[in-house]
């Protein structure tokens, strides 16, 4: 999502206008808050089953803490300016827990659930599951979470342009090069493949890596306030996946 151009040529992107707006009076900021908190949701969701929390209290932990962050104006409790979005996020869920804990949950007080967003916990449940013997802690479980999300998005992202391009055979024998870690067949049967010549397939490869990359910081670069950021944030998800 980008709006416009803040200072130095930095595109002013869903968190940067949060960060902007405040105590989100601006309905487009509002709106850009709603989006980020939908699309980076699981991580956190990982981190509190990690914490111990079951899959009730995690479900519950989860839409509460939406629910105070997207309508009681969150952004006041912390300083969207002295960090990136997830780092905001884990750390304002944190303070959540420790206000629900000390005075008891919404469903105990026998209030209305509140259920800002529509998450699928189901599919939550089950990336989390896949992660059970790892051994993380619950802040490594919430970054590996982050990084997952970010590749599998930047992905799908990636295939929908090639799909698009009419180009579904391309992504099909090209994807795995961008992420298969085992054994891949040569670039000289792809080519007989796909009908190309060797160098052709070479050059492809080189190409889908390079836009995969971009893409992938793009996405980065729309929760964070510099292209600084933005480049520690790639620098970290790297530290992260090769860990």
């Amino acid at each position: 999502m980008t709006t416009a151009r803040g200072g130095g040529g930095f595109a002013t992107t869903r968190w940067t206008m949060v960060s902007a707006a405040g105590g989100l009076s601006d309905g487009a900021a509002s709106r850009a808050l709603a989006e980020l908190c939908q699309i980076y949701w699981p991580p956190l969701y990982s981190y509190l089953r990690r914490r111990g929390h079951d899959r009730e209290e995690a479900e519950d932990l989860t839409q509460g803490f939406f629910a105070s962050l997207l309508e009681r104006q969150g952004l006041q409790s912390a300083d969207p300016a002295r960090g990136r979005f997830r780092g905001f996020l884990l750390t304002a869920l944190k303070r959540y827990v420790i206000n629900e804990h000390e005075r008891a949950t919404a469903a105990r007080r026998g209030g209305p659930a509140r259920r800002p967003l529509a998450l699928d916990f189901d599919d939550a449940e089950r990336s989390y599951a896949r992660g059970l013997g790892s051994g993380d802690t619950p802040e490594r479980e919430f970054d590996r979470k982050w990084a997952a999300l970010c590749i599998d998005r930047a992905l799908a992202r990636l295939r929908a342009e090639y799909h698009e391009a009419g180009k579904h055979s391309v992504a099909d024998a090209l994807f795995p090069y961008l992420t298969d870690s085992g054994e891949l067949p040569s670039y000289r049967t792809i080519a007989e493949q796909l009908l190309m010549s060797e160098g052709a397939v070479k050059v492809a490869v080189h190409r889908l890596r390079q836009r995969f990359g971009s893409i992938l910081r793009l996405q980065i670069a729309d929760t964070v306030l510099s292209p600084e950021d933005a480049d520690e944030e790639m620098r970290e998800l790297i530290r992260v996946v090769a860990s």
